[in-house]
């Protein structure tokens, strides 16, 4: 039998104060797809580093077919054929797709000159491969988050690998997208090319891992085959438990409450030529969850971002907050107003990743903590800041770490918690839990589900129709920029929430049935983890709208970023318990 392609034995790995990784061991064969599972910060993406070159001392052996190696570089392990799709994408964003993709191996004549045509002639077919319409000479900050994770993927495809290590690949592609990217990974296998696969999404390593192998605080749990190993057995390796719930219950309460927030023939036509939102109307009422649901593209985290003051007066429409009258002038405004937003992409808005902890906890809510002086009272905004910490079970050494250091869910639990501390009667969330483990799903989850109940109305944004369907008393659909269905958790109010209706208005240029344009604001919600009946024709065109996390433009060191377009897509699969 020929040696494994890649075999990490007794792999260590410290940090100051942390052990991240004890005596890890990992085999991969040629044309072989390991699925790789932890929780957040459990060492995943600190092993892979330390196989791509990032962290170049460690503890442990290497071994390439049977042939031990020194990676002390991304250098050496690009001569080993090992290439890493991060899943914080490694883009510059001013320069083209094309350059991006070759970057620092461009083709070139003898004479040294770049070879243009040659190099976008190739990324376009990479490109379509992949599915993705892209010109290879876009610059890449035009482009979505979607688009940016597949050209991440094309640039390491243009490479000869023979292993790939996939870090979150499809937490920000649409439901076609991941089938397109599977196909590719079934080609790459078929060629002998080894796959490591980091997802949280346990219905996409079902269908596409071979075997798995899962981390828990820095150590190996098992190894399992995925084809012999249930979903409860695996989330028991990761947790070291059985999950509760994933989607939490509470009893039903008061029928219809009036909207806390409304807003009326909502337009918006950014200046990037982002996807446009066309007259589209939505209520929130205090104690409802209000999902969005649509394709890459259909406008819904411009919903949000337009609600929170981020398009300013590219956003037209009318919007009331408790009955009054609302202007979205800015961020920093919406604030002020009671709002408060969880961005798409929490590290490039949400969070000032060089700074700690409490710095970016209590940023959007000075004001709380300001004297007359306009100086910080530190001990209040310390134990605010802590309280936080503690309620929402952050993991962390301190609140004076930075806040770059922490695992991606315990990040996020920072946003949560930096909107929390502005109390909002409004809470926008876009992709609250993406790339998240499956235990701070839970816990995030929990979270929104008691903020309801103490009467916060809630505009969710997701890719994950099973998360839609499980936390939210409505959904919307949107289609390019426009309504095209609202479904229910409750079968009296109207059409039911399933996978296969929502999915069909996601696809409808236009609403899918006749029904008001906005009825009146649903019942706080009954919460549970049914889907709804069987599938049946979407009906509707009511809306919700939110907005995303950002700091107070007040206080001087906010993290805006310009307005990113939504990303995610919708994946019609239902998790299993």
């Amino acid at each position: 039998m020929s040696p494994p392609l890649l075999a990490m034995r007794g792999i260590g790995k410290s940090f100051p104060g942390v052990r991240a990784l004890n005596g890890v061991d990992l085999t991969v064969h040629a044309g072989e797809v390991v699925a790789l599972l932890g929780e957040n910060g459990a060492g995943k993406s600190t092993l892979m580093n330390i196989l791509a070159g990032v962290h170049g001392d460690y503890e442990g052996t290497i071994e390439c077919q049977g042939e031990p190696v020194a990676i002390h570089s991304p250098r050496d392990a690009a001569r080993h054929g090992i290439a890493m799709i991060h899943q914080e994408l490694n883009l510059v964003p001013e320069l083209s797709v094309a350059e991006n993709v070759f970057l620092g191996r461009e083709p070139t004549t003898a004479r040294g000159t770049v070879r243009r045509k040659e190099m976008e002639a190739r990324t376009a077919e990479l490109l379509a491969g992949l599915g993705l319409d892209v010109p290879p000479r876009r610059a890449v900050k035009h482009c979505r988050i979607a688009e940016q994770q597949l050209i991440e993927v094309a640039k390491a495809l243009s490479l000869d690998v023979r292993l790939l290590v996939m870090d979150e690949p499809t937490s920000a592609l649409a439901d076609a997208e991941v089938r397109r990217l599977h196909a590719v990974i079934r080609g790459l296998t078929a060629r002998g090319v080894g796959i490591v696969y980091i997802s949280h999404r346990l219905e996409e390593l079902e269908e596409i891992a071979d075997s798995v192998t899962v981390l828990r605080d820095g150590t190996c749990t098992g190894r399992r085959a995925m084809a012999r190993t249930s979903r409860a057995e695996l989330v028991r390796l990761m947790v070291g438990r059985p999950l509760d719930e994933l989607y939490p219950r509470r009893p039903e309460q008061a029928p219809s409450t009036p909207p806390r927030l409304t807003v009326r023939g909502l337009t918006v036509t950014p200046p990037d030529g982002s996807p446009a939102v066309h007259g589209v109307d939505l209520t929130v009422a205090p104690g409802e969850i209000v999902g969005i649901a649509g394709l890459m593209g259909a406008g819904r985290s411009e919903v949000l971002q337009a609600v929170f003051g981020q398009y300013g007066t590219a956003a037209r429409g009318e919007f009331t907050l408790d009955g009054r009258r609302y202007v979205p002038r800015s961020p920093g405004h919406a604030i002020r107003s009671g709002l408060a937003l969880v961005a798409e992409d929490r590290k490039a808005q949400s969070l000032v990743l060089g700074n700690t902890v409490r710095f970016n906890s209590s940023l959007a809510a000075l004001r709380r903590f300001a004297t007359p002086w306009r100086t910080v009272r530190r001990r209040r905004e310390t134990t605010a800041v802590r309280e936080q910490m503690t309620a929402l079970a952050v993991r962390t050494p301190g609140l004076e770490n930075s806040v770059g250091l922490l695992s991606g869910g315990n990040q996020q639990k920072v946003v949560l918690a930096k909107c929390l501390l502005t109390r909002p009667g409004v809470l926008l969330v876009d992709e609250p839990t993406r790339g998240i483990d499956i235990g701070a799903k839970a816990q995030i989850h929990a979270l929104m589900d008691r903020l309801a109940a103490q009467g916060t109305a809630i505009l969710a944004v997701s890719s994950e129709l099973p998360e839609l369907i499980g936390m939210c008393d409505r959904i919307l659909v949107l289609c390019e920029g426009r309504l095209t269905g609202e479904f229910h958790r409750d079968p009296a109010r109207g059409p039911v929430a399933d996978q296969e209706a929502i999915l069909t208005a996601a696809m409808a240029r236009h609403a899918v049935a006749a029904a008001p344009a906005a009825g009146p604001a649903g019942a706080p919600r009954a919460h549970g983890a049914g889907t709804g009946a069987a599938p049946r024709p979407p009906s509707g065109t009511a809306s919700d709208a939110a907005s995303d996390t950002a700091s107070d433009a007040t206080s001087g060191t906010a993290s805006d970023a310009a307005p990113d377009t939504d990303s995610h897509e919708l994946h019609p699969k239902e998790p299993r318990s």
